[in-house]
């Protein structure tokens, strides 16, 4: 099973908690040319969507980021969110070659 995910490029300067507010959360794409990792925002809807469906380490996700004109495979490597909450704190993806 393969799911499609749209990311945006992370603003500069802009906290954590502050695209959080405006309904977005961060991730990171590790392996994105060799050691290089790059910063990412996407909608916490589609978030939240995209974990209904994918687990850790197995759902391939075709991720776009047009914003720096790539598209490749992931898959989420860690989920990071509050304890008793179940809010999203942030993903993690890892590119797969």
């Amino acid at each position: 099973m393969t799911i499609a995910l749209e990311c945006q490029k992370r603003p500069e300067n802009i906290k954590p908690n502050a695209l959080r507010r405006k309904g977005l959360i961060p991730a990171t794409l590790y392996g994105h040319k060799g050691t290089e990792s790059v910063s990412l925002v996407l909608p916490e809807k589609e978030a939240y969507a995209l974990l209904r469906h994918a687990f850790v380490n197995k759902t391939k996700i075709d991720l776009n980021i047009p914003d720096l004109s790539w598209n490749g495979q992931t898959v989420i490597r860690e989920i990071q969110a509050h304890p008793w909450k179940q809010t999203l704190y942030h993903l993690s993806f890892f590119y797969q070659a």
